[in-house]
């Protein structure tokens, strides 16, 4: 079973109006194992993929692609690798549902086609499929050569999930480029980041994340540099809290002295919540954050902030011209007892929430035990093994990206 040859369509092709893969695909032995003689394969298959049981396929509704292997003459590999590259797409939070597999006239040998959001991904999701594949079928059906020893495909996937948020577009370009759609503007990226073309001709338009080809560039940098923004701000008289840059862990713990503890330290050049410790109370603490807050500045720059620490609410708040649009209230990753379950239990009960995803594939994030989670569980008093009380909120994150 291998790809004799990849095409891979940009634009509107004879296949369909949207991007898609075409890969010439050989069966080769299996083209004579349909799914109904594989036992066990499909049983495995969708515990694997538990959301192959929401495709349609030729039934057109949730189901029927399960109807199509559990038939009494089952359906060709071929055709059940092309609905695993597509929920494997989905999986890593791409909205990818078409795809179709049809003979070439040669035995064993088909079209296969599938719809794609990112190229490598797309391909990706392929290769991983074909993998899977091979793992589940029996031995004697699958060369040794082709067959991985190491092959785990829980990591596996987390690791192709991670692969394609690195070459996704982020939440708020990934929005608007949503919006876009809706409109039936069309869209074109022009490189592996955000820079993102809407329309053609003389009316288009470019944007860069959430920065458009309207932005002032002034307006940009300043609001991209913490220390400036604070700056003006003060300088118009509004309440903000005190802040120090400095570029050692020394000169962090004694600028966390004099301003007066508690205090948050963060990356001068950040985003996403990333490297910020909030609430320390010593130097020994925010010396240890300085490390985390430089190595999390963007372009490699050492210089951290240490700002005094002010409780209250996070919201953001978006504002489209001159109207305030919608408003978010933003809650640090917790947990909540119920008397029962340790924190580590209830996290991965939280965690098992369709919602949550790796890094940004999806609107929440999974929570991970780690260094943050631990220093917070240990202020509260906890480890991943305590009982918390029904209804306590236990936060194992201090800030809400």
């Amino acid at each position: 079973m291998k790809i004799i040859e990849t095409s891979v369509f940009r634009g509107p092709n004879i296949y369909a109006l949207f991007p898609v893969i075409r890969h010439v695909v050989d069966l080769g032995v299996l083209e004579d194992w349909p799914s109904a003689k594989l036992g066990g394969f499909v049983d495995a298959l969708l515990e694997a993929l538990p959301g192959l049981h929401e495709h349609g396929c030729s039934y057109g509704e949730p189901g029927g692609f399960v109807r199509r292997l559990r038939e009494d003459d089952g359906t060709w590999l071929g055709h059940v690798w092309e609905h695993m590259a597509i929920e494997l797409q989905n999986v890593a939070g791409a909205e990818v549902s078409f795809g179709k597999t049809r003979g070439t006239g040669a035995p064993g040998v088909y079209n296969m086609i599938y719809q794609y959001e990112q190229e490598e991904v797309g391909l990706r999701a392929a290769e991983l499929a074909i993998d899977l594949i091979r793992h589940l079928l029996p031995d004697d059906l699958v060369p040794e050569d082709d067959r991985r020893a190491d092959f785990e495909f829980d990591a596996e996937r987390d690791a192709f999930i991670k692969f394609a948020q690195r070459r996704a577009l982020g939440p708020s370009t990934a929005a608007l480029v949503k919006a876009a759609r809706a409109r039936d503007i069309p869209w074109l990226r022009l490189n592996e980041q955000s820079l993102i073309q809407f329309g053609h001709g003389r009316h288009q338009k470019r944007i860069q994340a959430t920065i458009t080809s309207e932005t002032r560039y002034i307006a940009v940098e300043i609001a991209s540099d913490k220390e400036e923004t604070n700056r003006i701000l003060a300088d118009l008289g509004l309440p903000l809290p005190k802040q120090r840059l400095v570029y050692s862990e020394e000169e962090a713990g004694r600028a966390a002295r004099r301003m007066g503890f508690p205090v948050v330290v963060k990356p001068l050049n950040g985003n996403h919540g990333r490297g910020i410790t909030v609430g320390l109370n010593d130097e020994a603490g925010v010396m240890a954050a300085y490390e985390v807050a430089r190595d999390a500045n963007k372009g490699g720059g050492r210089g951290v902030l240490i700002e005094a620490f002010i409780q209250g609410y996070d919201h953001r708040m978006l504002v489209v011209g001159d109207k305030l649009v919608a408003v978010s209230k933003r809650i640090p990753g917790r947990v909540i007892g119920d008397g029962v379950k340790t924190i580590a239990e209830l996290v991965d009960e939280i965690n098992s929430d369709p919602r949550r995803g790796v890094g940004h594939e999806k609107v929440l994030t999974r929570i991970e035990i780690d260094r943050q989670a631990r220093r917070m569980m240990a202020k509260a008093g906890y480890d991943e093994t305590s009982v918390p009380p029904a209804g306590e909120s236990v936060y194992l994150r201090s800030t809400a990206n």
